[in-house]
C-alpha cells in the first residue's frame, strides 16, 4: 500500500497520479515534480491517500521537493508571461495571415525557454512569427506543431458519455482508431456521432475492438444459410455483446439464437457437399456405362 497524490500541471486537464514521496500535503499545495523533460511545478489536486494498486501512480514521475516561495512568485510572473505571449501570438497570426490555430504557451520551470503550440492541416512556414517574438521578448522561443488530438487532451472537455475526454482524464498514448472498429461494432457510421471534440475518430472505438473481433469470428457471416431447429434461415443480424445471431426463415420469420448452442452445425453445407458427391458418382457411373 503506498500513498498516492494527484496532481495537475497547467495548460493540462489531465490529472497525474504518482507516490507522494512522505510528503504531507493538501488540496493546493505547490510541488516540484521530477519529468523526463525536467523539473515541473504542479498543483496537488487529490490529497494523498492509500491506492491498493501500485499501477494507478505514474512511474516515470515523482514529487522532488516543495518550492520556494521565490518559484513560486516566479511561476505566478511566468504564467503572465504566458498570457503576453498568447495574445502577441493571436495578434500576429492575424496581422500575417498565418494557417495556424494557436494551443498554448508554456514557459519552462528553469526559463530555459518558451514553448508555443499549434495546430495546422500542413506544414506552415512561422519564421516570421518566430522572428517577432525572440525581438519582443528576448527569450528562447521553440514553436511545435501538435495533433488536434493532443491539443484536445490539453483543452479537455466532456464527451458524449457525459464523461471528461479520455485523452484529457486517463489516456497516455493515442491508438490509431480507424472505421472497421465502429462498423464490427454496430455503431452508426454518422460522423457526428462517431467523432470526438479533435474531430477525428473517438478513442474509444478502440477499447472493445478486441472482444468484438475475436467473438464474431465465432458467428456465421452475414447472410450466409444456416441450421436452425425450426428449419433453414439466413442470419440477418449478429450481437456480439449477447452472443446471439438473428435468423430470418423461409417463411419470412425473425428469431434470435445463441450461435453457439442453437445453430445446427454446417447444416447447410453438409447438404450442399452430399448434393455435390451425389452428382459426381452419378456422372462417374454414366460415363463408366
Amino acid at each position: 500500500m503506498s500513498k498516492t497524490v494527484g496532481i495537475k500541471f497547467r495548460n493540462s486537464q489531465r490529472i497525474q497520479y504518482l507516490s507522494s514521496a512522505g510528503f504531507v500535503l493538501k488540496k493546493g499545495d505547490k510541488i516540484i515534480v521530477m519529468t523526463d523533460n525536467g523539473p515541473l511545478m504542479g498543483e496537488v489536486f487529490i490529497e494523498p491517500r492509500e491506492m491498493p494498486f501500485s499501477c494507478s501512480q505514474n512511474s516515470s514521475m515523482e514529487v522532488f521537493r516543495l518550492p520556494l516561495e521565490e518559484e513560486i512568485k516566479r511561476h505566478e510572473q511566468n504564467c503572465i508571461l504566458e498570457e503576453r505571449v498568447y495574445r502577441f501570438c493571436e495578434q500576429k497570426i492575424k496581422e500575417k495571415h498565418i494557417p495556424m490555430v494557436l494551443s498554448s504557451v508554456e514557459r519552462l520551470f528553469d526559463e530555459s525557454k518558451i514553448v508555443v503550440s499549434f495546430t495546422a492541416d500542413g506544414r506552415v512556414d512561422f519564421r516570421e512569427l518566430l522572428k517577432a517574438l525572440v525581438e519582443t521578448f528576448n527569450v528562447k522561443i521553440e514553436i511545435r506543431q501538435i495533433g488536434v488530438r493532443q491539443k484536445a487532451s490539453m483543452k479537455g472537455g466532456l464527451g458524449p458519455c457525459g464523461r471528461a475526454l479520455c485523452c484529457s482524464s486517463f489516456l497516455n498514448e493515442f491508438v490509431p482508431v480507424t472505421i472497421k472498429m465502429a462498423k464490427i461494432q454496430n455503431v452508426s457510421l454518422n460522423p457526428g456521432k462517431i467523432s470526438g471534440m479533435c474531430g477525428r475518430l473517438m478513442c474509444c472505438l478502440s477499447y472493445e475492438y478486441d472482444f468484438y473481433e475475436k467473438t464474431k469470428k465465432k458467428f456465421p457471416a452475414l447472410g450466409s444459410k444456416v441450421g436452425t431447429k425450426k428449419g433453414i434461415g439466413k442470419v440477418i443480424r449478429q450481437d456480439a455483446l449477447k452472443g446471439m445471431v438473428t435468423v430470418m426463415l423461409e417463411s419470412g420469420e425473425l428469431f434470435n439464437v445463441v450461435a453457439e448452442k442453437d445453430l445446427v452445425d454446417n447444416v447447410v453445407q453438409a447438404k450442399n457437399r452430399s448434393s455435390k458427391r451425389g452428382k459426381k458418382k452419378k456422372t462417374k457411373r454414366g460415363k463408366n456405362s
